[in-house]
């Protein structure tokens, strides 16, 4: 059974750091190319940041270029999303998403930022 755990949202301040974490399961993980996107209060889901099946390529929302890592490590199948100076606007669900034939989605991890 396919399954993504998103887990690392929380409350943080305007400034701060937050990390996500993607768990894999049910699945070959090496073959799924993997993103994560966000959903804003009161607006449609966007992409944050995709990552290809290898690692050596990244693309980012240039809402979030020069804030956030996107980075996976094959061996644990986990995906991450380091992101750094948060904005509220970045407040949102975020979700991870792979993409391997078909689309899973996991259920997502609630990020707020306000001060």
């Amino acid at each position: 059974q396919v399954q993504l755990v998103e887990s690392g949202g929380g409350l943080v301040q305007p400034g701060g750091s937050l990390t996500l974490s993607c768990a894999a399961f049910g699945f070959d993980f090496t073959r799924a190319y993997m993103s994560w996107y966000r959903q804003p209060p009161g607006r449609e889901r966007e992409l944050v940041a995709a990552i290809t099946m290898g690692g050596g390529t990244t693309n980012y929302a240039k809402s979030v270029k020069g804030r956030f890592t996107i980075s996976r490590d094959n061996t644990k199948k986990i995906m991450q999303l380091q992101m750094e100076d948060l904005k509220p606007e970045d407040t949102a669900v975020y979700y991870c998403n792979a993409q391997l034939g078909r689309e899973f989605w996991g259920q997502g991890t609630q990020v707020t930022v306000s001060s």
